[in-house]
C-alpha cells in the first residue's frame, strides 16, 4: 500500500509542462531565461537541493497521510459502498469473494449488511466444495447474522425472510422434532416479510415450500407435530399451488420444480411435465440451480410422465 501511495503522490509531479518535475529540470539546464550567472550558481544549486529534499519530505508526509486516510476510511466505511459492491458480487455469482467482503463487517449494526452476510454465509455453505464441518458452522453463523439483523431493524423484510430460511436450515442439524417445532416461527417470519414487501417473489415461493412440506408430511411426522402443538400446522396442495403461482413462476428454478411436483400431486400430469421440463432447462447460475438440473430422479420422472403427455 505504501508503494502504491508513493506512486500515486509522485505521479502529478511527473506529468504536465508546469509540474514540479518540469520546473526542476528547467532549473538544472539554466532555466528558460538563458545561462545563469556564475555568482548565482551556488545559490541556485543550494536552492535546488533544498527543493528536492523538501519534495521528498513532502512525498513521504503525504504518503503517510494517504495511508492513514485509507485506514480511517476502512474504520468508518460507508455502508452504501459496501452494499453496492456486495450486490455486484452477488449478481456475478462470486460467492466466496462476497463472503470475504461481508464477513469483515460481521460486527456491524446495519441490518442491510447483516442480512446480506446471513445470505452469503448460507450460499457458501451450499457450495459442493465446502466441507461438512464448515457447512455446519456457516449454517449456524448465518442464523446468528439474520437474528442480529432483525434485532437492529424489525421492519426489514429481508431480515425476516433470511431468518426464516436460516432457522429452517439449522433444523436439519437438530432433528425432526426441532424442525417441526420451528415451523410456525418460520412461517410467521415469511408472512411478516410478505407484509413488508408484498412483491418479493422469493418469500411467496418460500411460503409455498412451507405448505408443500406440511401437505405431504408423512404420518410419523404428523404424530410428532401433534405432540408439539395443540393444533398442528397443516396445508393442502391447492394452498401450495396458490402460493407458487402467485410468485413469478420463472424467477427461480426451484419454483418451477415445485410447480411441477404440485401439479403431479394434483393429478395433472400434462402440466407437471411442462413445469418439470422448464425446471430441467433452467440456466444453472447457482449451486441450487445445478442441484435441480442434476437431480437423478429426472429420468424416472420423465419416463413416468411421458406416457401421459
Amino acid at each position: 500500500m505504501a508503494a502504491a501511495a508513493m506512486a500515486a503522490l509522485a505521479r502529478p509531479f511527473r506529468r504536465g509542462p508546469g509540474g514540479l518535475g518540469t520546473a526542476l529540470r528547467r532549473g538544472a539546464a539554466g532555466g528558460p531565461w538563458g545561462r545563469a550567472r556564475p555568482g548565482t550558481q551556488v545559490l541556485r544549486k543550494s536552492l535546488q537541493k533544498g527543493v528536492v529534499l523538501s519534495a521528498g519530505s513532502f512525498l513521504v508526509y503525504e504518503a503517510h497521510k494517504l495511508i492513514s486516510g485509507f485506514a480511517e476510511v476502512h474504520a468508518s466505511f460507508k455502508v452504501e459502498d459496501v452494499i453496492e459492491q456486495a450486490d455486484y458480487l452477488y449478481g456475478s455469482g462470486e460467492t466466496e469473494k462476497l463472503y470475504r467482503l461481508l464477513v469483515q463487517h460481521k460486527n456491524s449494526d446495519d441490518a442491510e449488511l447483516l442480512w446480506r452476510l446471513a445470505r452469503s454465509s448460507r450460499d457458501l455453505a451450499q457450495l459442493g466444495s465446502t466441507s461438512a464441518e464448515e457447512k455446519k458452522q456457516l449454517t449456524y453463523d448465518s442464523l446468528e447474522y439474520a437474528k442480529k439483523a432483525l434485532e437492529k431493524n424489525e421492519s426489514n423484510f429481508a431480515a425476516h425472510k433470511w431468518y426464516g430460511i436460516c432457522l429452517s436450515d439449522v433444523g436439519d442439524y437438530e432433528g425432526i422434532k426441532t424442525k417441526i417445532g420451528n415451523a410456525i416461527i418460520i412461517k410467521e417470519h415469511f408472512q411478516r416479510a410478505v407484509e413488508l414487501n408484498p412483491k418479493d417473489a422469493t418469500t411467496i415461493h418460500l411460503i409455498g415450500v412451507w405448505c408443500y412440506s406440511f401437505a405431504e408430511m408423512p404420518w410419523y411426522q404428523r404424530k410428532i407435530a401433534a405432540t408439539l402443538f395443540a393444533t398442528p400446522p397443516t396445508s393442502t396442495f391447492q394452498e401450495l399451488f396458490s402460493c407458487l403461482s402467485a410468485a413469478d413462476p420463472n424467477f427461480y428454478s426451484k419454483n418451477l420444480l415445485f410447480l411441477g411436483k404440485t401439479y403431479l400431486k394434483l393429478n395433472n400430469k400434462k402440466m407437471a411435465l411442462l413445469w418439470l421440463s422448464k425446471a430441467k432447462e433452467y440456466p444453472a447460475q447457482t449451486e441450487e440451480d445445478k442441484q435441480v438440473s442434476d437431480t437423478h430422479s429426472w429420468c424416472l420422472a420423465f419416463d413416468f410422465l411421458g406416457s401421459f403427455s
